[in-house]
């Protein structure tokens, strides 16, 4: 019970991300760093944050919260603060958050089903990608298989991996017939 009053009055609030009060740069580890300008005009260093998207698939630039690493210490990741809007920020920003958004949401495209067989319930997908032939399980591709307003397909597999198809009338009729019942 002390652990969670005490972590009451240690409660950090998130604040909103701008080009005027943040500053984000490579550590000398080689990750993201963050200076914050905080209203009193004092400067808060972070040597480490991670950006995590709020709507990764809706709104991918949109909300973007940068947090505190979970680490031993700090078992929850801690918001620091949220960016409304990356393409506020300067070019070099931009490619910074957008470079570590790539590699955490990292969304191969399926450009061609070679093969899905059902087995014991599961299905076992073999596909070519943007990152080259992959082989994937689903459990249940009526809620693993999700068609967005604007088209897209999105493919989570058994692992949590995701793929992407971003125009199912553009795959060979062969790979459309594979995917069609489930859109």
């Amino acid at each position: 019970m002390e652990m969670e009053i005490d972590d009451l009055f240690h409660h950090r609030e998130s604040v909103a991300l701008t080009p005027e009060n943040a500053e984000f740069s490579i550590s000398s580890g080689g990750l993201i760093s963050l200076s914050l300008k905080k209203k009193d005009g004092s400067v808060e260093y972070f040597e480490r944050v991670v950006p995590v998207r709020a709507f990764p698939i809706s709104d991918p630039d949109e909300f973007i919260s940068i947090r505190l690493p979970e680490t031993r210490e700090n078992k929850k990741a801690t918001e620091i603060g949220m960016i409304r809007r990356i393409s506020d920020f300067d070019a070099a920003t931009v490619e910074l958050i957008g470079g570590e958004l790539a590699r955490r949401y990292f969304t191969p495209e399926i450009s061609k089903i070679n093969g899905v067989k059902e087995k014991f319930g599961y299905m076992y997908w073999e596909v070519d990608t943007s990152a080259g032939k992959v082989s994937f399980v689903l459990n249940n591709p009526y809620s693993n298989i999700r068609t967005l307003e604007d088209g897209r397909v999105f493919i989570f597999d058994i692992d949590g991996n995701c793929f992407m198809i971003s125009d199912p009338a553009k795959l060979d009729k062969s790979s459309y017939k594979k995917i069609e019942i489930y859109l």
